[in-house]
């Protein structure tokens, strides 16, 4: 089963969302969908299947989105599965869920993305039917 989160669901999406990003603190995550539960401009569905099993973070893009042409763009944020219920097809039905969301409210593409060095989300992605639209590498340098 697979649901719409609302605020009463906040705690069960920021666990979910800290053990996709570990390097997160838990209370900025809490803090971070506490804000975004119920804005229109962002939908996070939960996974159940006999327990809690994962979660999709979508939003609506209207800035510039690497290979896209159109505005808004649904974008997949974060998508997470936890260990034992993947090779089920969830994160597949979380981001159709976030799909069917975005273009419910006029979006006509989707786009995501993933770190370079993150290859079973790359192979996700590509099996279920994003295209690659670019590659890039990201520099920082610290100002006196």
């Amino acid at each position: 089963m697979i649901y719409q989160a609302s605020k009463k669901d906040l705690k069960a999406v920021a666990s979910l969302a800290s053990e996709l990003w570990k390097e997160a603190v838990y209370e900025d995550l809490e803090e971070l969908f506490d804000n975004i539960l119920n804005n229109p401009g962002f939908a996070i569905f939960l996974a159940f299947k006999h327990s809690l099993a994962g979660f999709g973070y979508f939003s609506l893009r209207n800035d510039y989105v690497e290979g896209t042409t159109t505005r808004p763009v649904g974008y997949v944020e974060g998508v997470y599965v936890k260990e034992e219920f993947r090779g089920d097809g969830i994160a597949r039905q979380l981001v159709e869920k976030g799909t069917k969301w975005a273009k419910a409210k006029g979006a006509k593409e989707m786009a995501s993305d993933c770190e370079l060095s993150n290859k079973r989300s790359e192979e996700f992605h590509k099996a279920i039917g994003f295209m690659e639209a670019n590659r890039i590498i990201c520099f920082v340098k610290e100002i006196e």
